[in-house]
């Protein structure tokens, strides 16, 4: 059994363990701790937050729909940490999603965060989120970049199990290739985790933040190609295994057992490729400390690319075939035409002879077998219409006899539940953030093509940097209110949601002073809420405080983390 280095320092330290995580949170540009949300990087959460100390210049006060230089316009804040913030907005000019990442002029990494951007930006190599623009103006430091909604996070691939073989080579093949080309031009990334490489709906495999995100947390190296290398190894440990090759859990997956050290991915997992697992432990183990079966340690991009060069190459799978139809004869094919020519010496078979042709005598049979049927027919319907007419009249004698026990059934059937129309909904926020108080009126506009959805956490299913998130909904007038239904976006996992009486429409009601009607939990996209005993209430708040784990969705510009939606909502009474 190996023992692992330390020379990936920031691999190890980026676990997602609670002092760090304390730290980032103190770090918020408020003072304090916001929520949690995934950033373009999405794991700022998991992040120390430099060798430089936090940062104590505020970051400047921006919100949805400003606008930077009159063309980038700011649409979703999806990071505020540690001094700067990073934002989903839209080029304006060029009419695309862009990546914003902003900082104070006069924060303590602002030089740095600029310089780096820069030389990213010179490098040109489309196998990295590429740099659009890196600008100083009005006090503000900013870095725009690619935005690929059609891209998925390596996490989010990992969330449902390992990675194919075919497609961890490929993963580790152009991931190692490109950040050796990146050292060659004095660049390094420095923060090469699971959230930072994608692939494409290509099958392409991209890296981001190159140089830039180290950058803005202040984060260094004495041997950045030892880092990176190590980092490229924990990445095909985790593609190989979906287990961090560390004691703690990061990125949504369980590190190792604790005291047994580093371990080769084929013993933590059967079927791992054996040439593939050599490989991460010669990328995640430097200084010769490698098992006795294993070659020498790789310790630059460089070598790695080397190593997988000299590896015997692994092929995709082959496509599955169906076996094809039985070819079928045309028409024409039946005589000698098309027929393949006999072989010599085999006996060709006889074709059958067609039925000799029907005589006067057998036609006359025909005909009267078939009159004897339609007259039987005729009699037959005759038959059954008259005891239809004899049922009838039975059955207007008993007509008011069922109509009155009819009625004492129906006496103890209750009401069905009727739709309440909904006049009007507001966002309720009990701590931080809101979400998307502007698309409420999206959850009752009878389409679920439209909806109302949560910022996405890295923490989950429950949510824990708040009490939850949700609406309340006026009634327009005190009903009697009876059970709620809701179209969810998102399945997976659990969604609790919980159903109270409130007495206004904002959030200054605290929820403690509010009265439960009822709770449930789902894994589905839908969800029933019923209530024991109707309740009298003008203001109905639908509250979520545990939501499913989902991926990237492009549709409605979410990253991925625990998240939900609600796309349709019906109030019952």
């Amino acid at each position: 059994m190996a023992e692992r280095s330390t020379a990936a320092v920031d691999v190890a330290d980026n676990s997602g363990e609670q002092p760090l995580t304390a730290q980032a949170d103190q770090s918020t540009a408020d003072g304090v701790a916001q929520n949690r949300e995934r950033d373009t990087d999405s794991d700022e959460a998991q992040e120390n937050i430099g060798a430089d100390g936090p940062a104590k210049t505020s970051p400047p006060e921006l919100h949805s729909g400003d606008k930077l230089a009159r063309r980038y316009r700011l649409e979703e804040c999806v990071t505020r940490l540690d001094g700067f913030s990073s934002w989903r907005a839209v080029d304006e000019k060029l009419r695309r999603a862009v990546g914003v990442h902003i900082l104070p002029a006069d924060h303590v990494r602002a030089r740095s965060v600029l310089a780096a951007a820069r030389s990213s930006a010179l490098l040109g190599d489309p196998r990295f989120v590429q740099v659009l623009d890196a600008v100083e103006e009005n006090d503000v430091v900013y870095v725009v970049h690619e935005w690929l909604p059609d891209a998925t996070e390596l996490t989010a691939l990992l969330a449902a199990g390992p990675l194919e073989v075919y497609d961890a080579y490929q993963m580790v093949s152009q991931i190692s290739a490109a950040m050796a080309a990146a050292h060659r031009e004095g660049l390094a990334h420095l923060r090469l985790n699971p959230n930072a490489v994608l692939r494409t709906s290509t099958g392409q495999w991209r890296i981001r933040g190159l140089a830039v995100n180290a950058a803005l947390r202040g984060i260094s190296s004495d041997s950045p190609q030892r880092t990176d290398t190590e980092s490229i190894g924990a990445l095909l440990y985790a593609a190989l295994t979906q287990r961090w090759p560390y004691e703690s859990d990061a990125y949504g997956m369980s590190g190792l057992p604790k005291d047994i050290g580093l371990i080769p991915p084929d013993q933590v997992r059967a079927g791992v490729h054996r040439g593939l697992s050599e490989l991460a432990m010669r990328a995640l183990v430097n200084d010769g400390a490698t098992a006795s079966r294993h070659e020498s340690a790789c310790t630059t991009p460089e070598e790695l690319v080397k190593a997988i060069g000299e590896m015997p190459r692994i092929r995709p799978p082959e496509p599955a075939f169906t076996t094809p139809p039985e070819y079928q004869r045309t028409t024409y094919q039946q005589g000698t035409y098309g027929r393949p020519a006999p072989h010599p010496g085999v006996t060709q078979p006889v074709p059958t002879p067609p039925p000799p042709l029907q005589s006067r005598t057998g036609k006359a049979l025909k005909w009267a077998v078939s009159a004897l049927l339609i007259a039987a027919l005729g009699l037959g319907s005759w038959q059954l219409a008259d005891a239809l007419l004899e049922q009838d009249k039975q059955s207007d004698d008993t007509n008011q006899t069922q109509t009155t026990d009819t009625d004492d059934k129906n006496e103890d059937k209750p009401a069905p539940l009727k739709p309440i129309g909904i006049e009007g909904a507001q966002e309720y926020v009990a701590g931080g953030d809101a979400q998307h108080p502007n698309d409420v009126s999206l959850t009752y506009d009878d389409s679920t093509t439209t909806g109302w959805r949560t910022n996405s956490y890295t923490d989950g299913p429950e949510i824990v940097i708040k009490p939850g998130v949700g609406i309340v909904y006026d009634l327009g007038s005190e009903q009697e209110v009876s059970a709620a239904t809701l179209a969810l976006r998102y399945g997976g996992d659990h969604t609790t949601v919980k159903l109270y009486a409130t007495d206004s429409l904002g959030s200054s009601t605290p929820l403690s002073s509010m009265k439960q009607l009822g709770e449930t939990t789902t894994s589905n996209t839908s969800a029933k809420v019923t209530v024991d005993k109707p309740v009298k209430s003008r203001y109905v708040l639908v509250w979520l405080t545990a939501m499913p784990y989902s991926g990237q969705d492009s549709v409605n510009y979410s990253q991925p983390g625990y998240k939900q939606a609600i796309t349709d909502i019906k109030i019952l009474g």
